[in-house]
């Protein structure tokens, strides 16, 4: 029989050499090593996406989710996500603050999604007591455009505090931060929204694991949200199996608030691997 610290080193190493949680998107502290890359794909099909800019109601599916991230140090990593393709087939239509500017005019619209493009680095390491922290930046380039009706045409930032645990065959993680969002109507304002996540990763082999976060963003905007930039917060739960540099991974995704949409799935890999000596 396995025993707990057997499974506890599992954990940790799995925990470093896939810092990246697909299907989970709550930062974990550690970062991949140094020299090391990985690469992560996948689907994603969301049941009732809201687009309240544009006014576009239906069923999103985004693939092939493209990430990578590059172990530059020990303690730091580049990261680049949402390299993919968006497809919504439009259920209903209705008036929105760029509506206007909108050409899809038939019962579906295809576009590239935003690219993120930022950077981890872990503050300090996991003690006995203590857990890892860490600090994540990112930028949102506007690689989607209004015109297909899936996108806003804003540069947003991100910046995040992260913190990660390990306790027997659990880790638990946590990030909060701050979110700039620029509204798509009137490029002199912005939204500065809180943003938050809250994940666990529980072994149950020494290959598989049960997952599940909660992860969002809130207004904090007395006046109200501007146009864009209005709460939004999933509960993920699946699946993960690593062997290897190998991991696959599957879960269901429920919306929270009403500008969520109201069920979810997703699935995908992750491949992880030495690349290069760092001097």
């Amino acid at each position: 029989m396995r025993t707990p610290l057997f499974t506890l080193i599992v954990v940790l190493a799995a925990s470093s050499a896939f810092a990246q949680q697909r299907p989970l998107v709550t930062e974990d502290p550690e970062t991949i090593g140094a020299g090391r890359v990985l690469v992560e794909g996948g689907i994603e099909h969301l049941h009732d996406a809201k687009y309240p800019v544009s006014g576009l109601n239906g069923d999103l599916t985004r693939v092939p989710l493209v990430g990578i991230s590059i172990g530059v140090s020990s303690i730091a990593e580049i990261q680049i996500d949402q390299a993919s393709f968006q497809h919504l087939s439009i259920k209903s239509r209705r008036p929105g603050p760029l509506t206007a500017l909108m050409t899809a005019t038939g019962s579906s619209t295809t576009d590239t999604d935003d690219l993120l493009v930022g950077a981890k680095i872990r503050i300090a390491p996991e003690g006995t007591a203590r857990p890892a922290f860490g600090f994540r930046f990112a930028t949102k380039l506007p690689n989607a455009n209004n015109e297909s009706g899936l996108g806003l045409d804003t540069t947003d930032f991100f910046a995040s505090i992260l913190a990660g645990k390990t306790t027997q065959s659990v880790r638990i993680v946590g990030n909060m931060g701050l979110a700039i969002l620029g509204d798509p109507t009137n490029g002199n304002r912005q939204n500065d929204e809180l943003t938050y996540g809250l994940s666990f990763a529980r072994a149950i082999t020494d290959a598989a694991e049960v997952v599940g976060e909660i992860n969002g963003r809130a207004n904090t905007r007395s006046a109200g949200p501007l146009p864009g930039t209005e709460s939004h917060s999933l509960v993920r739960m699946g699946l993960r199996y690593t062997r290897g540099g190998w991991r696959a991974d599957g879960g269901v995704l429920l919306g929270v608030t009403d500008n969520d949409p109201d069920l979810g799935f997703t699935a995908g890999f992750t491949y992880a691997f030495t690349a290069f000596q760092v001097p």
